[in-house]
């Protein structure tokens, strides 16, 4: 049985979050992109367990950073800020945002899973 230890995947987000917000300024969305898996990669190696529950975190942080980057995004278009909204991620349909999540899960789990097995 795999415990959560939400209190890593806390701290992946934020540190997701923050290095999106460095690396995008710095490299574009190559660098969004290598942020998160530097955050994930973290995720798993701070689990310190099987590569296995590495993935699963690593997963969840993609998982929960979606679904929250959603709603942040679907809020800035309720208040009449689509423009900011598409700035920070250009989606166009809820198919697209499902198909993002599942992205960021699979890159998630691959980075957790990795940064546990650099911890064995």
């Amino acid at each position: 049985m795999v415990v959560i230890n939400w209190v890593n995947v806390r701290k992946g987000l934020i540190l997701s979050l923050i290095l999106w917000l460095i690396l995008q300024e710095v490299a574009g969305d190559v660098g969004a992109w290598i942020g998160f898996f530097l955050a994930t990669l973290y995720v798993g190696y701070k689990v310190n367990e099987s590569y296995k529950n590495g993935a699963i975190h690593g997963a969840l942080v993609g998982i929960v950073g979606g679904i929250t980057g959603s709603v942040i995004i679907g809020i800035l278009y309720l208040v009449g800020l689509g423009d900011l909204a598409k700035q920070l991620w250009p989606v166009t349909s809820i198919l697209v945002v499902i198909i993002a999540i599942i992205i960021y899960a699979i890159i998630g789990a691959i980075a957790g899973s990795i940064g546990s097995k650099i911890k064995k």
